[in-house]
């Protein structure tokens, strides 16, 4: 921890030197707020603590499970000890889905093995003695292709070919996916095998449709190299396995998002919004998807509010639930607060971990991207002052981008990212406390500027010029197919 300490002083240090006067800057007060704002995260932060909690207390948070519920409640206790106002729970509803037990699978002819597999979330569980049947090759994730396919698989265990399944991408397959299931339920098929990319038979968690209905059939992941076993010794004649797990499937159920703020001295009808989804998939601890983005918002609301001097526009912080399962807390929260959406001024997101952070994406608008650089020079001791172009429908800030919000999301170097998005190596060990605290700063500094701004930072954009960008950014058709754009 000392060499952190030593790299947080020099950085404070150089933060706290003068800008070069440039007219459109913050004022001078502005920046030595920032500087002391930057000194207490740095110095002083609580980034670690946070997120040690979150990992090593609750562990992995699935949307709507007494771990999630429970999680959300310790929050709303940590803003409130911070001093935090209107600090609640605001609740949405969704399809509940739970992993009860891990599947047991083992190739039974032509040799007997041990083999990887593990339900896919929002898919069902295996009947009451499992799944035994013969593999059969499913060519097409196409329903039409499907159809002219099915007749043979009656009785089978449907092994997906990736390299024909999915040409569009296996997300573009995701939007037709629960007709699929329900064609191949109709046409007696037993369970459909996706195999996953990773070496050493690693399996990721992730859903087995775009939406939260429960599959027609159980849907589950196939380890890389037990996938290509089997697809060798089908070249050679007929393979056939036996399979079993449970789910729980409780059907519609409450989920809460947190939500807290701090504010405004002047113009306390204005806000800007910080958040993070507090929820995570359950085979890690949920460490960097998303349990650092959640320290940082608590972070941020940590040291504005130990600056006993309240913004000019209030700082709201949300920790969104169902952010896994397609966003759903943060699109819930909008449709919630449609009537006074107008007042939103910004909205800063995290969710990309906690590689070096760099700065920010502004979501193709060039507008924001000007306005950002006054803002940007405050953080160049931090290398945290590039403005990235890049569009995204990944993560909380989306369905804001849809309402023509100016939104913000954190850009880091996701170089490692991959190697434990959603697996069960995603851990505090692999978050760098330097990393977490630098960018939790550049969060809390670009948060606190555009507070004070004496004018919004961008205009609320209109249908035609959102459209454009989800056009240049080649969403517009997706989100056109998946109902989010009309």
């Amino acid at each position: 921890m000392k060499k952190y300490k030593f790299l947080s002083i020099i950085l404070v240090i150089l933060f706290l030197l003068p800008l070069p006067t440039i007219a459109s800057n913050p004022s001078v007060e502005t920046q030595e707020v920032s500087a002391k704002i930057a000194g207490n995260i740095l110095l002083n932060g609580k980034a670690m603590n946070y997120l040690q909690a979150l990992t090593d207390r609750f562990g992995p948070r699935l949307t709507g499970t007494s771990v999630y519920n429970r999680s959300a409640e310790w929050a709303v206790e940590e803003f409130k000890a911070l001093g935090l106002k209107n600090v609640h729970l605001e609740k949405f509803t969704t399809e509940g889905w739970e992993r009860v037990s891990p599947a047991r699978a083992k190739m039974i002819a032509p040799m007997e093995k041990t083999i990887n597999i593990q339900s896919l979330g929002w898919t069902p569980s295996t009947p009451s003695g499992g799944i035994s049947g013969e593999i059969a090759i499913l060519q097409s994730f196409s329903p039409e292709k499907v159809k002219e396919q099915a007749d043979g698989f009656k009785g089978k265990i449907l092994l997906v070919d990736p390299n024909t399944a999915f040409p569009e991408g296996r997300f573009a397959a995701l939007v037709r996916a629960q007709e699929v299931y329900a064609i191949l339920k109709q046409k007696g098929a037993l369970a459909v095998l996706i195999p996953d990319r990773y070496e050493n038979n690693t399996i990721i968690a992730r859903k087995a449709a775009i939406d939260n209905a429960i599959t027609a059939l159980p849907v589950a992941a196939l380890g890389l190299e037990d996938n290509l076993l089997i697809s060798r010794l089908l070249e050679k004649g007929s393979v056939k396995i036996e399979f079993q797990y449970e789910n729980k499937t409780p059907g519609q159920i409450p989920v809460n998002n947190v939500i807290a703020e701090i504010p405004g001295r002047e113009k306390s009808d204005e806000w800007i919004l910080v958040g993070a989804h507090l929820d995570s998939w359950d085979f890690g601890t949920g460490a960097q998807d998303n349990g650092t983005g959640c320290a940082s918002v608590l972070e941020v609301a940590r040291a504005v509010s130990a600056l006993n001097q309240a913004p000019r526009r209030t700082i709201r912080f949300a920790l969104w639930g169902g952010e896994e399962q397609g966003l759903l807390g943060s699109k819930a929260y909008i449709e919630a607060h449609k009537a006074e959406l107008g007042k939103c001024v910004a909205v800063l997101n995290t969710d990309n971990g906690a590689g070096h952070p760099i700065g920010w994406k502004v979501q193709g608008r060039n507008d924001l991207s000007e306005a950002m650089k006054p803002i940007s020079n405050l953080l160049i001791n931090l290398n945290g002052n590039t403005i990235s172009p890049e569009v995204s429908f990944d993560t909380d800030h989306a369905f804001f981008v849809l309402e023509g919000i100016p939104a913000l999301d954190l850009l880091v170097d996701m170089t490692h990212y991959d190697d434990i998005h959603h697996k069960a190596s995603d851990t505090i060990d692999k978050v760098n406390p330097h990393n977490l605290a630098a960018g939790a700063t550049i969060v809390a500094v670009t948060a606190y500027n555009i507070a004070e701004q004496p004018t919004a930072i961008a205009p609320r954009l209109q249908h035609d010029a959102i459209e454009e960008i989800l056009k240049k950014a080649n969403l517009y058709e997706f989100l056109v197919k998946i109902g989010e754009w009309k």
